[in-house]
């Protein structure tokens, strides 16, 4: 009796384990989107989706570990550093190959030093994070506007194209191994560093963490400069994606990354979850959202189903009850 109680007690953990709830909502949404439309779940049409999937995964991993390192923390500035590392680095390739080096440096590097200024503003000006951050995309938008002129600009070198948008392994296009790369990364620095068991600690009890020595304003700093590296690099993949880039073409990217890292079990007072159950997320989400481009529904609909989402992650999760201080 207690070696069936002790099953079922798994069972249940494991059937509420958020990694393992989207994952389910993920064949769910594949097999909703195979009865609507057949061929939708075919092995061509699974690598575009999760090609998708794979970029908005990796602008979800830098929204991961601002959120993880607690304080109310998120980057809403992370559509506009999309735009910023997409116009940068399609001017610095202008469709040439050998401008690869170039718009790789200026898309991470540029919005990498935004981030550190988002940082610096919510760690030692003790701006809110929601506030600093819309004041951030505010500023960038402007200055957008003032590099391009408001126009299109710049285009995606071919190899960046095909790398990103053709198979290059086992009918693999390079992007997925690319994200496949950073979410081994991201489990390698959460859980096999020093760092990942700062960010943990001072995202479940600042003060505690200060105690016992955890340098955090610096780390917290760093974490709002990997957000904006990872969302230059997601811009690099967008233009290579799209093969142009123009002011806003991260917008769209900022609700659902928030959203990815919620449904991953990632809790939003901070300390709590993984890079795995935003890669699982990601590919949740995608899901939706194709199914719901399927039913033909409108821009404005789509997005309040997805603000339904976060809204219904949050109270199935619930805020965890520990101290954030």
């Amino acid at each position: 009796m207690i070696m069936e109680n002790t099953t079922q007690n798994r069972l249940r953990t494991l059937l509420l384990d958020p990694l393992t709830l989207a994952i389910l909502a993920s064949l769910a949404l594949l097999a909703a989107g195979e009865a609507i439309s057949p061929g939708f779940a075919q092995g061509g049409q699974i690598v575009r989706l999760l090609t998708v999937a794979a970029i908005l995964g990796v602008v979800a991993a830098g929204q991961n570990l601002v959120i993880l390192g607690g304080r109310e923390g998120i980057d809403l500035s992370v559509g506009a550093m999309i735009s910023l590392g997409a116009v940068l680095a399609g001017n610095a390739m202008n469709g040439a190959n050998s401008g690869i080096g170039m718009a790789l440096v200026m898309a991470l590097g540029v919005p990498f030093i935004v981030g550190l200024v988002n940082g610096l503003g919510v760690t030692f000006l003790r701006i809110p994070p929601l506030v600093m951050t819309l004041g951030m995309t505010a500023v960038l938008q402007g200055a957008l506007v003032v590099y391009s002129q408001g126009v299109p600009s710049g285009r995606a070198a071919p190899a960046l194209a095909n790398f990103i948008n053709r198979p290059l392994a086992f009918g693999i296009p390079g992007v997925l191994f690319v994200w496949v790369a950073i979410a081994l990364l991201m489990w390698f620095l959460l859980r096999r560093t020093a760092f990942g068991h700062a960010v943990y600690a001072m995202g479940a009890n600042e003060r505690a963490a200060r105690l016992v020595g955890i340098p955090v304003n610096r780390v917290r700093v760093l974490l709002y400069g990997l957000s904006g590296l990872f969302a230059g690099l997601t811009g690099l993949l967008v233009i290579g994606y799209t093969g142009s880039s123009f002011i806003s073409v991260g917008d769209q990217y900022v609700l659902p990354s928030v959203i990815a890292v919620v449904i991953g079990g990632t809790s939003l007072a901070g300390g709590i979850g993984g890079y795995w159950g935003t890669v699982a997320g990601a590919v949740a989400l995608t899901l939706l959202q194709s199914v719901l481009i399927t039913l033909n529904m409108d821009f404005w609909a789509r997005q309040l189903v997805f603000g339904i989402t976060l809204l219904g992650m949050m109270l199935l999760y619930g805020r965890q009850k520990q101290l954030r201080v």
